[in-house]
């Protein structure tokens, strides 16, 4: 059918950029799946993501009397996912149609940088919260000096220009392009520009997603050794469990969303010159966990409706407590300093990867 010639016709340009080669890396194989799973796979993202993420905004924004260095992070990690949500529709209606984009090329480039732009804004702030979290259970009288929500409001500022910065070239790598009676929106760039792209597109998973990656882990892995300290345990044991589970959930959240993402599309990039099996197995594998990577919009609040505690105190938040409470808190000893990072540890950790405030 001409659906099936089509659809043959751009498997080969998207992995062939020497078009005077084509015949000698011609692969012909089906891909009428991706047609079902990426328009359901983004209509039930786009439909959680925004119930969830609106509850987050209401939570932050009009629940929220004071807000703390994670409380912008998370806001800032909301409004990433939000703009990214907004997209589904379109993209939903895209592959539906088979590939076939009916609007402008600059609405495909917005499309196309909006993705990149949440993924890897969403791990630049996961590694922010990551610090803090980090310096605050590790280095509690420290933090106080260190940590504040005009420092992260300057680091948020700094994020957003670094990501802005960094995928300004998608922009001009995404683009369209007529095939027989349809519009191609490409995810990646044109047959001519495509080994440009990749060169670009290592570089920045390398310092967008590795480097944030490896010290997501690092920063994990010291506040477990930091909770599993005796002292730790004997006076809080019940939270450094909660926290340690809560570890496991966020590591096991963030690789199930974006390094599946990373990886399958390294393999799919590599193997455009090899065989066809390999070709074709990365070429599934890549459009199976493209939904996982936009899943992190929406997966996140539920691993924060798990931790239980915080969301019901900020959707049902009483009269604040008399004057006198807060000033004994304030004068409280460093004592209290090193157990208040704590106590809020679990839902710090879960909320690395959502888009709702946990700590008020």
């Amino acid at each position: 059918s001409e659906t099936n010639k089509s659809s043959i016709y751009r498997l080969i340009c998207i992995n062939m950029p020497n078009q005077s080669n084509v015949s000698d890396f011609y692969c012909k194989f089906d891909e009428e799946f991706k047609y079902i799973l990426l328009p359901v796979s983004y209509a039930l993202v786009f439909v959680i993501g925004l119930a969830l993420n609106a509850t987050a905004l209401y939570v932050i924004v009009f629940r929220t009397k004071r807000w703390k260095p994670s409380t912008v992070y998370m806001f800032n990690l909301t409004m990433c996912d939000t703009l990214y949500i907004f997209t589904l529709p379109f993209l939903v209606y895209y592959y539906a149609d088979e590939n076939d984009w009916p609007f402008s090329e600059p609405f495909c480039k917005l499309i196309r940088f909006l993705f990149y732009a949440n993924l890897y804004g969403s791990i630049l702030f996961l590694c922010c919260i990551s610090l803090h979290r980090f310096v605050g259970i590790c280095y509690p009288v420290r933090s106080l000096y260190w940590i504040n929500a005009r420092r992260a409001r300057q680091v948020s500022m700094a994020v957003w220009a670094i990501v802005l910065f960094c995928q300004a070239p998608v922009l001009y790598f995404s683009r369209t392009r007529d095939v027989d009676t349809e519009r191609i929106c490409y995810d990646t760039t044109s047959p001519e520009l495509f080994d440009d792209f990749l060169v670009y597109s290592s570089v920045v998973s390398v310092l967008m997603f590795a480097l944030p990656f490896m010290v997501v882990m690092v920063c994990y892995g010291l506040m477990v050794r930091k909770l599993l300290e005796p002292s730790f345990g004997t006076e809080r044991g019940a939270e450094s469990e909660r926290g340690g589970l809560m570890i496991i959930i966020v590591l096991a959240t963030f690789m199930l969303c974006f390094l599946p993402f990373h990886l399958t599309r390294s393999l799919y990039y590599s193997f455009r010159y090899l065989s066809c099996n390999l070709l074709e197995a990365s070429s599934i594998a890549y459009k199976v966990t493209r939904p996982f990577a936009s899943a992190n919009s929406c997966v996140d609040p539920i691993l924060y409706f798990l931790a239980g505690q915080e969301i019901r105190s900020n959707l049902t938040k009483k009269k604040r407590r008399p004057q006198k409470n807060a000033q004994a808190q304030t004068n409280s000893k460093p004592r209290f300093s090193l157990g208040e990072p704590l106590s809020s540890l679990p839902l710090l950790l879960v909320c690395s990867f959502c888009t709702i405030s946990p700590s008020i």
